[in-house]
């Protein structure tokens, strides 16, 4: 997929991610915050097992988890705790602030992960410019969290 697709389809999606904190929420209020939690995971584990299956070429890869050190295996953990931290946190910072700390939040750790090159990830340097967009990202999530 050539960059400016790839781009756009991650701006559509990250939208479509911003439905997700207040749609959740109310699921929360209506069965309990884990109980909203796992009833998302679970749809959303239906849904990519049946797209595995019919698209992704099934699941006959798998015992290449093996092979893997035990942190590549925490994505969903992590996805756990960001849904069931946001059910939460949606009811007092609003949609437009959980978005901002959660996009804050993603992109230090990112450059994080890129200066050392965790993960996997192609180690890149740590300049200037890269700081001062970390530093308005930040400013720009304390403004729309403040009121």
């Amino acid at each position: 997929m050539d960059r400016g697709a790839a781009a756009l389809l991650t701006v559509v999606v990250g939208g479509l991610i911003a439905l997700q904190a207040p749609i959740n929420s109310m699921l929360g209020r209506s069965v309990g915050t884990f109980a909203a939690a796992t009833v998302s995971f679970f749809l959303g584990t239906v849904v990519l097992i049946g797209i595995t299956l019919v698209v992704g070429g099934g699941f006959g890869r798998l015992e290449g988890v093996r092979d893997l050190s035990w942190y590549y295996l925490t994505g969903g953990v992590l996805g756990a705790a960001y849904v069931t931290t946001v059910l939460v946190t949606v009811r007092s910072l609003g949609a437009g602030g959980v978005t901002a700390a959660t996009i804050a939040g993603q992109l230090s750790m990112s450059v994080v992960i890129d200066r050392f090159g965790l993960l996997g990830i192609e180690q890149k340097s740590l300049s200037p410019t890269r700081l001062l967009g970390v530093a308005l990202l930040v400013a720009g999530t304390f403004l729309v969290v403040r009121e």
